[in-house]
């Protein structure tokens, strides 16, 4: 199935230039506009969105700062200062529980915690204060490739996060792996909003008082615009928003991003707009621009694409959408962001060269609702004078090329545009096994120009499977693309799922047996169920694949539904499988580093002789291991 970009009427590029030097002669000056990354995510590089918007703003003369709050709430988060304020916090959450007490019986859980709050004393706080700052040093400095103190930071991060949910209770903060949890859904507006109310769970009030709202006052922007990529990142930007209304109601705020297009249809009648003032929905370069300008000129925003917006008389949906020319698009724009404070030792800078996705017709994916145009790269001579830039003005040697998936002819002009212009510098990127790529020197060109870890798209490793999804390739092209690429000295990482529509046990197995059949050339998984969004195909023809979604009309910011199949494994049947796998799969497979950018600094530093120190002592002294379908 081809995706569908029939969104709006498209916009020529002859009406946006119009538009623009209108906007441009009536703005009457230029505008202040504070740009936002919300938490949660882990803190290793930037987010590509800020660096993009920025370099668009300042081309046209507006003045940006642009803040990574999610990183510096992690910093914060991890300091003497924070966790003072943790300590006194913790009679209040005492004072809380007795009062519940006097209402019912306090639960088991309750009561462990009524039992750690009175050990959190100041010595206790001041001990873990000087381990949080030593993790940080760790993982900033040199001594992050030692994966005896690196795996101790990692450690030390999530028993501060632990402690700190203690305080916050019911709230559950946990990094690594990023699974706050306010006790409250996501995917219901009228939750949203009580979380963001709520002053006993909500710990993005606090991140809001000391990090965003002194940032504001200082700077006095006309403009804020927050980025909301993950739905999670919900609860910290309505937070941000209806705090920004409450103290700075002059300011317009907008929002944009992944979730929020993915939101589109849903966001118009939704209570949270009362929150901001405006929505960016598809690619926001020309429609964030624009909608500055008009709001610097105070005009309305009924001529700017890709918009959602509120004015007196209601809430609006621009008619008109537009989707960026590669081509005319500026390098990111990192400056202002504290590229030195990210947890790495080493800056890893973001850079995307394409739109969408070349293939395109995955019957499970729905990542082309983020634009209305079809696939869209810069020219070769285009992208490797970005990197040159990125690499000179940031001191950058590590990249992640972060496009949905690299295609093949780009990906051999890439790698010999960097080894003839000696960039010097290593990479990673995401791909697909692709037929046309089954050639010796593809790979060796690869290794050379510095690619050093490749996300795959595996999905399954069963034939019928594959061609149910239209992925177009076979186990024979993926059992070679694993080896000649292994063989060279590229990390491989296979991402896959069980329990597609019409997918049986008897596949998954399979699927299963061909990865332990390659285990010498696969060095790391990331497996899960399939969901089904409410943007993909298989949602939008139900009837096709014996789908019937179940919907629940007070959820409505769900992004995916719970369904059953007339054929193949239910969601219950494809979870156990999944938890089976995740038991008894070939143990080298576990690693003491599961964040990517870790494994891609560690693989770019020692190479592939480095798996046996990344795995599990267990996996080492374990062996060779019987076959996961024998143990099933």
């Amino acid at each position: 199935m081809r995706i569908e970009y029939t969104k709006g009427e498209r916009a020529s590029k002859e009406l946006i230039m119009l538009h623009r030097e209108a906007s441009e002669a009536t703005s009457g000056r230029k505008m202040k506009v504070l740009l936002i990354y919300p938490p949660d995510w882990f803190p290793s590089e930037p987010y590509l969105s800020l660096p993009s918007l920025t370099a668009v703003l300042r081309q046209a003369g507006h003045t940006v700062i642009q803040k990574d709050i999610n990183l510096e709430m992690y910093d914060w988060y991890f300091s003497e200062d924070f966790l003072r304020k943790v300590l006194y916090r913790v009679p209040r959450q005492l004072d809380r529980l007795r009062k519940l007490s006097k209402k019912r019986d306090l639960s088991a859980e309750e009561m462990d915690l009524q039992m750690a709050l009175c050990d959190l004393t100041r010595q206790r706080i001041d001990e873990l204060a000087k381990k949080a700052e030593k993790a940080k040093s760790i993982i900033r400095g040199e001594v992050f490739y030692d994966i005896d103190k690196l795996e101790w930071a990692i450690h030390v991060f999530r028993e501060v996060t632990s402690v700190i949910s203690m305080v916050y209770f019911p709230s559950r903060i946990c990094m690594p792996p990023m699974e706050t949890d306010l006790s409250y859904k996501v995917f219901v507006s009228s939750e949203v909003m009580e979380a963001v109310n709520d002053t006993q769970v909500n710990v993005y009030r606090d991140v809001f008082e000391h990090l965003v709202k002194p940032v504001i006052e200082q700077e006095q922007p006309d403009v804020v615009g927050i980025s909301i990529v993950l739905q999670q990142q919900m609860f910290s930007s309505m937070t941000f928003c209806a705090l920004i209304k409450q103290h700075f109601p002059h300011i317009h705020v907008t929002i944009g991003g992944n979730t929020v297009t993915r939101l589109r249809d849903v966001l118009p009648q939704s209570p949270l707009f009362q929150y901001f003032d405006s929505a960016v929905v598809y690619e926001g370069e020309t429609a964030f621009v624009q909608l500055v300008s008009a709001v610097g000129a105070k005009r309305s925003l009924a001529d700017v694409p890709n918009t959602i917006y509120r004015d007196a008389t209601g809430i609006h949906v621009s008619p008109t959408s537009f989707s960026e020319d590669m081509a005319s698009l500026p390098p990111p724009d990192f400056d202002g962001l504290p590229l030195h404070k990210y947890f790495v030792p080493t800056k890893i800078l973001p850079y995307l060269a394409t739109r969408g996705c070349y293939w395109g017709r995955c019957e499970f994916c729905d990542h082309g609702e983020g634009y209305t145009a079809g696939y869209r790269t810069k020219k070769i001579q285009e992208i490797l004078a970005d990197i040159t830039h990125l690499r000179d003005k940031y001191g950058a040697r590590h990249f992640h090329f972060t496009d949905e998936s690299y295609p093949p002819a780009l990906f051999r002009k890439l790698s010999r545009g960097l080894i003839d212009s000696q960039m010097g510098i290593v990479w990673t990127t995401h791909m697909r096994f692709e037929k046309s790529l089954l050639e010796e020197s593809v790979w060796q060109d690869a290794k050379d120009s510095g690619c050093r870890y490749l996300h795959f798209g595996y999905e399954s490793g069963n034939e019928r499977v594959l061609k149910l999804m239209d992925k177009a390739t076979t186990t024979d092209v993926i059992t070679k693309h694993l080896q000649m690429s292994a063989d060279v000295g590229i990390w491989n990482h296979c991402m896959g799922f069980f329990g597609f529509p019409g997918e049986t046990r008897e596949d998954a197995w399979s699927s299963v047996e061909f990865l332990e059949a390659n285990k010498e050339h696969v060095h790391s998984l990331g497996f899960g169920t399939f969901d089904l969004g409410r943007h993909n195909p298989v949602a939008k023809n139900p009837e096709k694949w014996g789908v019937t979604a179940y919907k629940n009309p007070e959820w409505d910011l769900a992004l995916d539904y719970y369904y059953t199949v007339k054929d193949g494994m239910s969601i219950e049947e494809a979870e156990r499988v999944f938890q089976e796998f995740e038991r008894n799969h070939n143990p080298g497979w576990d690693l003491r580093l599961f964040i990517r950018e870790y494994i891609f600094l560690y693989i770019a530093r020692f190479g592939l002789q480095k798996l046996p120190d990344l795995q599990y002592q267990a996996a080492k002294i374990q062996g060779a291991a019987p076959s996961l379908a024998g143990k099933m």
